[in-house]
């Protein structure tokens, strides 16, 4: 006994763009030519991207944050050195002194000298500066004025007179210049003009003491 199946109805798909009867474009439905893969590119969530630009914004932060630290790091260190450099310069001021007072006293020779020249090199590299000569305009910042008169040779506070040196480290005072100031005189024509009166006083007095002994 045979049995007999159905035959299965027959679909003729017409997928011609342009329509055979009319002449005209057809519409090409849009999951028809939408690219493979677009379709699972739109299904990425939104809360993913999201997520991935506040955690890229979290590690610039952590980057940025990380670079100040370094940098903050690298000053205080610096610092710490140059204070730490400071002291033991500070330490060392009072050879310094000994050594200016023996080259004024011409005692700074032979052996001496070439040790004391060394020793200036080294500390000079090391960023010690003196300061603190005659003629300087008196600073009352880095000066320690230990005595003042008054000079008509001057038009401002100087220093013309220079006891002790000061010196500095980098920016940093270290110890003040010990110094004698001179002020400009009060009135310098009053005591240029009297100079000449006082000799020519002495001068008119002669005479009449020629005559008193005769």
């Amino acid at each position: 006994m045979s049995s007999e199946h159905p035959a299965e109805p027959v679909v003729i798909r017409d997928k011609r763009k342009i329509d055979p009867v009319t002449g005209e474009a057809r519409e090409v439905p849009a999951e028809a030519t939408a690219p493979a893969g677009s379709a699972a590119e739109d299904d990425v969530p939104k809360a993913e991207a999201l997520l991935l630009e506040e955690r890229t914004r979290d590690l610039q932060r952590v980057q940025a944050e990380y670079a100040n630290y370094r940098k903050r790091a690298e000053r205080e260190r610096s610092a710490a050195g140059d204070v730490a450099v400071s002291r033991v310069l500070t330490e060392l001021l009072p050879v310094l002194d000994d050594i200016d007072r023996a080259r004024s006293h011409g005692d700074l020779t032979g052996g001496l000298k070439a040790i004391s020249d060394q020793l200036e090199l080294v500390l000079s590299k090391l960023g010690l500066a003196a300061f603190g000569e005659e003629g300087d305009v008196f600073d009352p910042t880095i000066h320690e004025a230990v005595m003042h008169n008054e000079s008509p040779e001057v038009t401002e506070p100087s220093c013309t007179t220079v006891m002790r040196k000061g010196y500095r480290h980098g920016d940093r005072l270290l110890r003040p210049a010990m110094v004698g100031v001179s002020d400009p005189a009060s009135d310098p024509a009053s005591a240029a003009q009297a100079a000449p009166s006082a000799a020519a006083d002495e001068i008119g007095d002669e005479p009449a003491d020629n005559e008193a002994d005769e």
